[in-house]
């Protein structure tokens, strides 16, 4: 991994109690459990090969803590758990190695598993890694608003969903900035990747709108037929997303024009394709764009710079941390509402 930037690293350096658990050598099944002595200060790297893997921390110490957990490309794991000062609390939690370990088309990174301590006060008791037995996978497919972004202050909604989620779910974010469907289905290192990866019964979610600017309307129809026949030759399970919206206001506080709500110049409503093509393949539909329209009016043009990143690069696309969290919680409500996962299987609250 080793891809944060100097920013991130110094918001997750901090005074981390690591206890001094000896390194665990047991067995499980004949798979070695790895443990805290390949945690360090603030990071934890184990050397495994790409695959799915199951993580249990204990965390707390002596004072009152507070950890969260990310790992790879500045995905979010854990969310922040405080435990009260002498206790300890047990957490797990699946996630995907792979490489690249970001981005499909971006840098390798480093091989094996890499995570990072973070929270108001840190405090990692002992940890063990086993690699996942019958673990529900989530593949993801899109652009920029979903990828694992390399760097602060960006982030996608895909990126921060994994913290949703419970041991048993892993999410494998296939999502690339600057994607279209023409280009996602064109370029090797993405659909002819992540087609063969799909098991009878995995989740693959599809957002792609933002760059297809200049791409038909039965060109696009056709492209996102394509790929959900392409996941149901697998045995997997498609979902239609329609995309976040972008943040561009009306003079009445609305965001009813077609830059805010995907219309392309060829005059493609993205978000009215991907509603047609769930309803006529009938595919699970997540409506982002309908949701997240409804939240940003809400808040109105100052709050709503919050979500998007408007302070600091004028940027009305792409998500902040922040933004991106809120809207992978909101994708985690429609997997929940759809019972496209397991309800003892998403974190709640």
């Amino acid at each position: 991994m080793r891809r944060f930037t100097p920013a991130v690293l110094a918001a997750l350096t901090m005074t981390t109690a690591l206890t001094a658990v000896p390194a665990a050598q047991a067995h499980d099944g004949g798979s070695a459990v790895l443990g805290i002595a390949a945690c360090t200060g603030s990071a934890c790297h184990f050397d495994v090969p790409p695959g799915t893997y199951d993580v249990k921390v204990l965390l707390g110490g002596e004072a009152t803590s507070g950890t969260a957990i990310a790992g790879e490309t500045r995905r979010s794991l854990l969310p922040e758990t405080v435990v009260p000062a002498g206790e300890r609390v047990a957490r797990t939690f699946t996630v995907n190695v792979r490489t690249p370990e970001g981005e499909p088309t971006g840098v390798d990174g480093t091989p094996g598993l890499d995570l990072v301590l973070g929270g108001s006060a840190p405090a990692l008791a002992d940890i063990r890694v086993t690699p996942a037995r019958h673990a529900r996978q989530v593949f993801l497919v899109g652009d920029s608003t979903v990828c694992d972004q390399p760097g602060d202050p960006y982030s996608g909604w895909g990126q921060q969903l994994p913290q949703y989620l419970r041991k048993g779910v892993s999410i494998a974010n296939y999502a690339d900035s600057g994607e279209s469907t023409v280009t996602y289905l064109g370029n090797p290192r993405l659909w002819a990747t992540v087609q063969p990866q799909i098991h009878r019964g995995d989740l693959v979610m599809i957002q792609l709108a933002h760059n297809d600017k200049t791409t038909d309307e039965a060109t696009y129809r056709a492209n996102l037929e394509t790929l959900v026949a392409g996941v149901r030759e697998k045995g997997g399970r498609p979902v239609l997303v329609t995309p976040i919206v972008r943040r561009w206001f009306n003079a009445d506080g609305t965001l009813n024009n077609g830059t805010a709500l995907l219309v392309n110049g060829l005059g493609v409503d993205h978000p009215a394709v991907v509603r047609s093509v769930a309803a006529a393949r009938d595919v699970p539909l997540i409506d982002l764009t309908a949701k997240t329209k409804a939240l940003v009016e809400s808040l109105g043009v100052e709050d709503s710079k919050a979500l998007y990143l408007y302070n600091e690069k004028r940027d009305n696309t792409h998500t902040s941390v922040h933004g991106a969290t809120v809207y992978a919680g909101l994708v985690r409500d429609e997997l929940l509402a759809q019972h496209l996962v397991p309800e003892g299987l998403v974190r709640v609250g």
